[in-house]
């Protein structure tokens, strides 16, 4: 049905999650969880989502968007429905696996909600099974969705909310056609929530037939002035792996994340700074997913503290606490400027952002100071110290289990294997993440390696399973 004008909010305030209409249930859970008061996005929309409105919300990645559409429409779920719900659309696998997790911890108190993530990059078949003893909540990414929607394994006659996460990613990445078919597939009389952190023309031109009566809210899309330091260095372009080499070596962040322009380029990079002591991966477009995922888990879990990505590659990536950003090449387009730093000073914690420039890029760097209104903050590669300076490592190495949910394996049953049998202190282990098929575990550096030989002897929940390091 066609959308009037949509309604527009500019108010930015941070309020507490007990002025909403949620149960204490859910409120207790929110209070567990650390969250004590609402980000602007979740002050602005939660309640015209509570309220049942269609929205339009327009907010910066990290803004907490996730915890305001999971709210809503688990506000409006019934658990004792064993029908899809909820269809939430995502970019990539990886933004749909994180989206799902979230769900699933803002789902405990109500309990017995099924979240299912179907996404390509994965083999149909354990997801298709799994669909067919029922689900509450669908994450997906728009080809595996058409898929199994084409075959009739999917049904979305029931679903009365649908959620366009990062919508503008999806135009991107040329998914926005089939977006606009899954929503067809929808109920026309259904509550429709559309975050973006950019409105493309699609977007807006399509607006009118996936919305109804939209309210439109809007908390600033850049980071504030000051919340990113930003630093631009004039270098040669043959002197630039070196120079990344020496701002690494220098600013020593716990985690950074290079972007490059090719995938060549982003796979010479990392080992150029492999070969010289730094925990340093490559993500690229030419790695499958199992290698895909590898990489981000020794990312997210301490045990990589440099990743070398492509911008497609780093898409949809939702990576917390990342200390730094360097752009090895200026961006052609402001927009994909902002957005890569935009990884870095989330939430309300500051971050740094390098840019390397060579003298044929200023035309660039001038046309990204006119679009973003602020001087650019030049530095002399000088200022960095010379002398030898220590490569960055990771404090910890990744344990790959080749055992995960199929298995019965669960956290709880990792830590105890390997806090008894497997002789490790409580602090000598990570993050531990089980997906389906796999489990990855973080050892602290310092004996990962020595204790390896033992670890492979031991037993989960009474069974062997096979295990590796990554590296």
């Amino acid at each position: 049905m066609p959308s009037e004008h949509p309604t527009t909010t500019n108010t930015t305030t941070d309020t507490a999650f007990s002025t909403l209409p949620l149960p204490p249930e859910q409120l207790d859970n929110l209070v567990q969880l650390g969250y004590s008061a609402m980000t602007p996005i979740q002050a602005q929309s939660l309640p015209p989502i509570l309220a049942g409105r269609d929205l339009i919300a327009q907010a910066k990645t990290g803004s907490g968007k996730t915890t305001a559409f999971g709210l809503g429409l688990l506000n409006r779920l019934n658990p004792a429905r064993w029908v899809v719900q909820a269809l939430v659309i995502c970019p990539t696998r990886e933004l749909a696996e994180q989206v799902a997790a979230a769900l699933r911890r803002l789902a405990r108190p109500i309990g017995n909600v099924k979240v299912l993530t179907l996404t390509g990059g994965a083999t149909a078949r354990p997801q298709i099974e799994s669909l067919a003893h029922g689900a509450h909540i669908i994450v997906g990414t728009p080809g595996r969705l058409i898929d199994l929607t084409d075959r009739e394994i999917l049904d979305l006659s029931a679903v009365h909310t649908l959620v366009l996460d990062e919508a503008d990613r999806m135009v991107d990445m040329g998914f926005f056609n089939d977006v606009l078919h899954l929503a067809r597939l929808c109920p026309a009389e259904r509550q429709t929530l559309l975050f973006s952190a950019t409105f493309p023309e699609t977007i807006e031109r399509d607006t009118d037939t996936l919305l109804r009566n939209p309210e439109r809210v809007q908390v600033d899309t850049q980071h504030s002035q000051g919340q990113i330091e930003q630093r631009f260095y004039v270098v040669e372009n043959e002197d630039k792996p070196g120079v990344v080499m020496r701002l690494l070596a220098h600013l020593r962040p716990a985690s950074a994340l290079v972007f490059c322009t090719t995938r060549a380029q982003c796979a010479d990079l990392a080992a150029h700074l492999r070969e010289r002591g730094f925990s340093a991966l490559a993500l690229h477009g030419d790695m499958d997913q199992r290698q895909r995922d590898d990489v981000l888990m020794q990312f997210t879990h301490q045990s990589c503290a440099v990743l070398v990505a492509t911008d497609v590659a780093a898409r949809g990536l939702d990576i917390p606490a990342l200390d730094a950003v360097i752009n090895v090449d200026l961006a052609r387009d402001p927009n994909v400027h902002t957005h890569r730093i935009g990884r870095t000073g989330r939430m309300d914690a500051r971050g740094l952002a390098i840019t390397l420039c060579t003298a044929h890029e200023r035309p660039l760097a001038d046309t990204l100071e006119h679009a973003t209104g602020q001087t650019l903050a030049w530095h002399r590669i000088s200022e960095l110290p010379s002398g030898r300076l220590s490569p960055l490592q990771a404090p910890m190495v990744t344990l790959l289990i080749l055992g995960g949910k199929k298995a019965k394996l669960r956290p709880g049953d990792i830590l105890g294997a390997l806090t008894g049998d497997g002789g490790l202190t409580r602090e000598q282990i990570g993050k531990i993440t089980v997906t389906d098929q796999v489990s990855y575990v973080a050892l602290d550096r310092t004996i990962a390696h020595s204790a390896f030989r033992h670890l492979s002897t031991i037993a989960f929940k009474g069974k062997p399973q096979r295990m590796k390091l990554l590296r």
